[in-house]
């Protein structure tokens, strides 16, 4: 059990990810997010196509056939969506971001919790940051600090 910093609590059944064990994700992470971010895009369409359809019905009118099938479509592409973080969170890692594709790992620093840190593109896990310092912390790793650190 790890303590959680933001929230004063106690976060269950957390992975501890060495740079080595992270790096060996990354290739289903790669396929994970891309098919992730593809679904996100549909769903974005398909929400702004409900939004429309919604914005020129009538509460008393009811459903039309169209909004129906926008809703549904809105709600499947969401259940897909739902899947992917599933699948991200069974390999223990912290999805970050639609948009940027960012991914963190559990890992410990000078035996402190930090974040491993990774985006969709990169290569390799070239970076980390303090648990409460996100995105805009990153520093690079230093391979001293990190046991198992993939060159």
């Amino acid at each position: 059990m790890i303590g959680d910093p933001k929230r004063g609590r106690i976060v269950a059944d957390v992975h501890i990810f060495t740079v080595k064990e992270a790096e060996r994700t990354l290739p289903l992470l790669k396929r994970i997010l891309s098919d992730l971010r593809v679904e996100y895009d549909i769903w974005r369409e398909a929400m702004s196509s409900y939004e429309i359809l919604a914005a020129g019905s009538r509460a008393e009118s009811g459903e039309t056939a169209d909004l129906v099938s926008s809703r549904v479509a809105v709600t499947q592409a969401a259940n897909r969506i739902n899947d992917y973080l599933l699948e991200l969170e069974a390999v223990g890692c912290l999805f970050k971001g639609f948009d940027e594709g960012l991914v963190d790992f559990y890992a410990l620093r000078d035996d402190r919790l930090v974040l491993l840190c990774w985006r969709l593109g990169e290569d390799h896990i070239t970076h980390w940051h303090e648990v409460d310092a996100g995105y805009s912390g990153r520093q690079p790793i230093d391979p001293a600090l990190f046991s198992a650190v993939v060159p």
